[in-house]
């Protein structure tokens, strides 16, 4: 039996803090209708595209041939959210096992529905062993990071559970110089992006166009971006580069350090920054987040500024690299204040 059952039509975005949600509520509507033998049932959470493409004649041979083979549907796992739109929920058949993968529109309606064979979770270290410097120069509000939804948006979708977005600061302690609809109003904006270890670039993305302030980008979320393989299941992704501006490309080898780029807009990007997380594989839809430090950073919070020497990212912190490895700890005044 081909497993592949259909045909996605793209959708936009769902905010990830109900994605989960909705994705086991179709699901589990899905399942009940299969084992059911209820074919009309399954053709009513299907959007206008899909029964376009997957008549109900197809629909009933298709599912009715499923069952044959590997029986009803016994459970489901929890859903892993694919931003920005899919979630993948491995389903436990009485004669097998199968990954369903479905993509919903804004209206919950299935945009897109697959049958793969079961891919087993790739393994995550509960501890990475890359030492990790900030990717970045100068000082940065870090705008999402942290432990819980509260403190980070992408909480929720599996790769990116401790991810950080990062603003550029500038020396008036604001993340942009005034109040034009343009990048370049953006400390962030053009500032280089360095690599946050040594390691083997598996994956360059190129080409996306920079957003306007105010508008994103869901078909091409993670933008123009670089992947760094450091070790076999620790994985640095960085994204939302400026046009253009990418220095390295697929196979180099690259040092902790190294210039890759400059920040920019691209992707799902409201305003310019740098999205950083580090997860267990190159390939990004089946990753799992690892949480990191970073060794010798400047930390700003509540108008002081403390050299750490293994930092995991805060929501409104002041982040910037120590100005030396070796700096002790201390208590210092903040001249800047803090970012707005």
């Amino acid at each position: 039996m081909c497993c592949a059952v259909v045909l996605a039509i793209a959708a936009a975005a769902l905010a990830e803090e109900t994605a989960t949600d909705r994705f086991q509520k179709v699901a589990d509507r899905l399942v009940a209708a299969i084992n059911a033998a209820d074919y009309a049932a399954i053709q009513r959470d299907f959007n206008e595209e899909v029964l376009k493409a997957f008549p109900r004649d197809k629909s009933d041979a298709f599912f009715k041939g499923l069952v044959d083979q590997l029986g009803k549907i016994q459970k489901l796992d929890a859903p892993r959210f694919v931003p920005p739109n899919q979630a993948i929920l491995p389903a436990h058949f009485e004669r097998g096992m199968l990954d369903l993968r479905i993509v919903l529109d804004e209206a919950g309606k299935i945009a897109g529905l697959w049958m793969q064979p079961h891919a087993p979770a790739i393994p995550a270290v509960e501890k990475h062993e890359t030492p990790l410097a900030l990717p970045l120069k100068g000082r940065w509000l870090v705008v999402w990071g942290g432990d819980t939804k509260a403190l980070n948006q992408h909480h929720d979708a599996p790769g990116q559970r401790y991810a950080f977005d990062f603003l550029g600061v500038g020396p008036d302690g604001k993340t942009r110089k005034g109040a034009s609809n343009s990048n370049e109003d953006y400390y962030a904006f053009g500032r280089e992006v360095l690599a946050p270890a040594d390691g083997t670039v598996t994956d360059v993305i190129e080409g996306v166009r920079d957003n306007v302030p105010g508008s994103m980008n869901p078909y091409s979320a993670v933008g123009n971006g670089v992947v760094i393989q450091h070790r076999e299941r620790e994985v640095s992704v960085l994204a939302h580069f400026k046009q253009g501006s990418i220095v390295v490309k697929v196979g180099d080898k690259v040092k902790r350090g190294q210039v890759l780029g400059r920040c920019g807009n691209s992707g799902n990007s409201s305003e310019p920054h740098l999205h950083y997380h580090l997860q267990n594989t190159p390939i990004l839809q089946d990753g799992t987040g690892i949480k990191c430090f970073f060794q010798n950073a400047a930390v700003t919070r509540d108008g002081k500024t403390e050299s750490k020497a293994a930092y995991s990212p805060i929501k409104d912190d002041i982040v910037e690299p120590a100005s030396a490895p070796d700096a002790a700890v201390g208590i210092l005044v903040d001249p800047g204040g803090k970012g707005q």
